[in-house]
């Protein structure tokens, strides 16, 4: 599933391709992915506007459009944007197809249909509806904004850091990460870890994981080689140690980290 990484990529994407082009006409393959809005609406308040910023929370992104509303889409598990021109380049499973005066196309593409795809007039009013915890990268997102989030919880470390509703963002596959970078294990209780744990796993996540995951363009081949996640799969070892990687289940999410360089 896209994660922060993730979005932050299509958001890069969506900026670098997509800023200050008309929108000449707005077709909608999936309507069953929208999100309290008909086609209709949709497409009306598309066509003849233009994307004049971006946002990202989490795993939502938002394109400002500049008559004032944003789009926001939310990718599932499959999701991704394509920007191209010929038809036969575009994907395969486009749920909204975004055609620009200058004859190229942005595509959503959601292979599984667990996405979203909506409108809002506010991006912080659309993060405060849904409930959603601070971003990571957000500005003012310090230390004491991370301790704060985990606080009260009885669940493992890796539950709450893959919680939304505390902390927005992070799913399975970077929690593992940020857990490994910090030798810590993703089964231990949040309410066992210290203060100095706390600052090891935020520093590890600020500081290592997702600026290296944004630089990779979160592709696993593109991570530093002491990264766990190229090796997540059944026979992967641990990078450090070259031992055989444990894997289990932590909140139903298949987990993978090391015995010897995680301590409990």
């Amino acid at each position: 599933m896209p994660e922060l990484p993730d979005v932050e990529t299509f958001r890069q994407y969506l900026e670098s391709t997509s800023l200050h082009q008309e929108i000449a006409r707005v077709d909608v393959p999936g309507p069953e992915l929208l999100e309290g809005i008909p086609a209709s609406r949709l497409k009306k308040t598309l066509q003849g506007s233009r994307f004049q910023d971006t946002r990202r929370h989490g795993k939502n992104l938002f394109g400002g459009l500049d008559t004032g509303p944003w789009l926001v889409l939310h990718f599932g598990m499959t999701g991704f944007l394509a920007y191209f021109k010929q038809e036969e380049s575009g994907p395969s499973h486009a749920r909204l197809l975004i055609r620009f005066s200058n004859g190229y196309t942005l595509a959503y593409d959601c292979r599984r249909k667990l996405g979203g795809i909506g409108l809002t007039d506010n991006p912080d009013r659309f993060v405060e509806d849904k409930g959603l915890g601070p971003d990571p990268l957000e500005e003012g997102f310090d230390l004491e904004t991370f301790q704060n989030a985990l606080k009260g919880s009885r669940a493992t470390v890796k539950s709450v850091l893959m919680d939304q509703k505390r902390l927005a963002g992070i799913g399975n596959i970077y929690s593992d990460e940020i857990l490994f970078q910090a030798g810590i294990r993703p089964d231990i209780k949040a309410d066992a870890l210290s203060p100095d744990d706390l600052k090891t796993i935020y520093d590890a996540m600020i500081n290592k994981v997702l600026p290296a995951a944004i630089e990779a363009q979160a592709r696993p081949e593109r991570f530093p080689s002491s990264f766990i996640i190229p090796h997540r799969r059944g026979d992967g070892v641990c990078p450090k140690c070259g031992r055989s990687l444990e894997k289990s289940k932590i909140s139903g999410r298949t987990s993978y980290f090391c015995t010897r360089d995680q301590r409990g």
